[in-house]
């Protein structure tokens, strides 16, 4: 199904965290979507194993978790990584990319090949037939709050393209960073599947969870 959302936890309000998960439960978002990053492959820190753990027990929803590490062959074992997940893990990050992935679908879930804004789509030869859908970054990974990287709305129209070219066009492409309403038209246009929502669109400061995730189901 086209136009799924993937709120990105990092982008909650902690003093609103309880009632912002019950509104993103209350309009059925289809996955939360869990940063790691470990200060190395980005450069900033965020969401650890004990949160992902507590998350865990309040909510139905499945998690999509973005791998930004140099490590993520670990990190796929310290994670509550559970079937009917996303694990999406860079293809920069490591230069075991195809046991990753495919440790990632051993547990169950749905393996992601993720590229950075300048990473070619040629690595998709080596790696699509080891993947559940693709993550494309659209900003370079680490802070929220960015501006897209021009390109990279062409690079979703380019990837969908080359996923039919290597006989994988049922694969879903998810996109991540400044997902904002205007521009989640422009991916939803070009080809994209799953949104991952952050500050410009459904935890926007000036709206309800619940009325940002309205808007971007309208804007895709």
């Amino acid at each position: 199904m086209k136009g799924k959302i993937a709120p990105s936890v990092m982008c909650i309000d902690v003093w609103r965290f309880a009632e912002t998960m019950a509104a993103l439960e209350e309009k059925q978002v289809e996955y939360l979507h869990i940063d790691v990053m470990d200060g190395h492959f980005v450069p900033n820190y965020a969401l650890g194993t004990d949160i992902c753990r507590m998350i865990r027990k309040r909510t139905s929803i499945p998690f999509d978790f973005h791998l930004m590490t140099d490590l993520p062959l670990l990190d796929v074992e310290r994670f509550d990584i559970r079937p009917g997940d996303i694990v999406s893990v860079h293809a920069e990050g490591t230069p075991q990319v195809m046991r990753v992935l495919d440790r990632i679908a051993e547990k169950g879930a749905r393996p992601f090949l993720a590229l950075n804004p300048g990473t070619p789509l040629s690595v998709l030869e080596e790696t699509v037939e080891a993947i559940d859908g693709l993550l494309i970054m659209t900003v370079n990974p680490g802070f929220s709050g960015q501006k897209a990287v021009p390109h990279t709305i062409k690079k979703i129209a380019r990837a969908r393209a080359e996923l039919a070219r290597l006989g994988r066009p049922e694969l879903e492409i998810e996109v991540d960073g400044n997902v904002s309403f205007a521009n989640a038209r422009l991916m939803a246009d070009a080809g994209a599947d799953i949104f991952v929502a952050g500050s410009s669109s459904v935890f926007r400061s000036d709206l309800t969870a619940a009325e940002g995730v309205d808007m971007l189901r309208l804007a895709i």
